[in-house]
Parts: structure tokens; C-alpha cells; sequence
């Protein structure tokens, strides 16, 4: 094998590894150039037992809303405090204890659904009342194989898996995205699902939306050994190019 065959072999050779130390790592990796993907994910998120639901009613006269609106006490050590409004648990039965209206089952329901349900109740005692709802113990958990586990607080009512492996310094080097588990709580039955990172079909996953108090667990490749830092692979990219660079060298010196 002449010196020309032998420096297209180590080629060969090193982009055959970078591609396959890199195909394990590549998020959505069919999807294709300008591809449209449409989201019809039609995620809602439901209150569950256990949720505390920030609940707020106003209308045009404060005084006749102010009696559906709970709060702590103005004053504390003897100083005055900007009052502080009383969130709702949502207790085992899935109800939740709204002053004067008294027990309303929300698990279950989304917060529009919610909403129109307390609008339903306060019609007898209020004209076109504003309701805003937010779930104040919205987390999620994120273990395994990323670089900062941990359980997250999450503003909003919604979030996707990505955004909240965002959170979490993304999967590491050794964690496998073919295979992520999320744990789910549905009336305290836990329902485990996995979602594959790699396809782009992780899209219509029931699960890339997250709900409240969802697990996410990354599991590690198989040999737990392939490639253990960024630091290694910079080394071993550091190897390739200076491989490639002598038997550049080489061949024109010879030549």
C-alpha cells in the first residue's frame, strides 16, 4: 500500500469514528433541511392532588370581589406587610375550599376549564369577574445522566422536555437520548414512558410536554466508559488532527 492508500485509510478511518462517537449525541437527527414539522400536540395541563392553586377574582368594584379572594395578615413583628394571598391545595378528593362558593372539584381540569367553572359558580354574586389561575408548586425532577440533577421550579403552565433538560446543563456525554424515561403521577399510579431525543417523532411524544411534578431520568450507555468528559474528546479530536497533520506532512515531504 503506496503512502497516498494509506493516508486516505487514516481518513477514512477518523471520520468513521467521529461519526460514530457523534450519532449517539445528535438531537432529532432525521429531521431534515427547512422540513416544517406542525405542532399538533394538543398538551393541556390538568391540576392534580396535591397542586397549590394561586386563585385571584376582580371586577370593576373591588369591595364585591374582595370576599373570594383569601389573604394573609397585613402586619407581622409589628411591621406593616404588603398582604400575601392564601393558595389552594387541592386535597386528596381533588377539591379545593373557595370562599363562599365552599368545596369545587378541580383535579382534572385545565385552568380555562377551571375557570369557567368558577365563573359558573360566582354568577349569582359577581357581573363579568376576571379570574387568573396559576399553579404555584409547578417542578419537575431531572436525574441521571445530565449535568446538574436536580428539581426544577417552573413559571408557566406548560413545558417541553427539551427546554427543561435546558435546565438541567443538557445530557451529558454518557447519557443515552434514545431511551429517556419520564415518570408520571395519575392519581397516585405512577406511569412510566419513554421518548426517543434522537427522532424527530420525540415531537408527538405524550410526554414532551411535561406535566406537574414529572421525573425525567436519563439512563447511561451501556459502557458507562465511551468517552466520559468533554475534556477526553477534546483530547482524542486534539489526536485525530495532529494524525492527520504528520501524514500530511509526510506525503508532501516525500513527494
Amino acid at each position: 500500500m503506496n503512502l497516498k492508500l494509506k493516508l486516505a485509510y487514516v481518513i477514512l478511518v477518523c471520520l468513521m469514528y467521529s461519526c460514530g462517537s457523534t450519532q449517539d449525541v445528535v438531537y432529532f437527527q432525521d429531521a431534515t433541511q427547512f422540513e416544517t414539522l406542525v405542532d399538533d400536540n394538543t398538551f393541556t395541563s390538568k391540576f392534580k392532588v396535591d397542586d397549590l392553586v394561586s386563585i385571584h377574582v376582580s371586577t370593576l368594584d373591588p369591595e364585591a370581589s374582595a370576599p373570594f379572594n383569601l389573604f394573609r395578615g397585613a402586619e407581622e413583628g409589628g411591621l406593616s406587610m404588603r398582604p400575601e394571598q392564601v393558595n389552594y391545595l387541592v386535597d386528596e378528593n381533588g377539591e379545593i375550599d373557595f370562599p363562599v362558593i365552599g368545596k369545587i372539584k378541580i383535579e382534572g381540569l385545565s385552568p380555562s376549564e377551571t375557570k369557567a367553572l368558577l365563573r359558573e359558580k360566582l354568577s349569582d354574586y359577581l357581573k363579568d369577574p376576571i379570574i387568573n389561575i396559576r399553579i404555584r408548586n409547578f417542578t419537575v425532577t431531572i436525574l441521571g445522566a445530565v449535568n446538574r440533577p436536580g428539581t426544577y421550579p417552573i413559571n408557566g403552565e406548560q413545558i417541553t422536555i427539551m427546554e427543561a433538560l435546558g435546565y438541567a446543563g443538557d445530557i451529558n456525554i454518557k447519557g443515552r437520548r434514545d431511551n429517556v424515561m419520564v415518570i408520571r403521577d395519575f392519581d397516585g399510579t405512577k406511569v412510566y414512558n419513554r421518548i426517543n431525543l434522537n427522532s424527530k417523532d420525540a415531537l408527538k411524544s405524550p410526554v414532551y410536554y411535561l406535566t406537574q411534578n414529572d421525573v425525567v431520568y436519563i439512563e447511561p450507555n451501556k459502557s458507562g466508559k465511551v468517552q466520559s468528559n468533554l475534556d477526553q474528546r477534546a483530547n482524542i479530536t486534539f489526536s485525530i488532527a495532529s494524525l492527520l497533520i504528520t501524514s500530511t506532512i509526510i506525503l508532501l515531504t516525500r513527494n
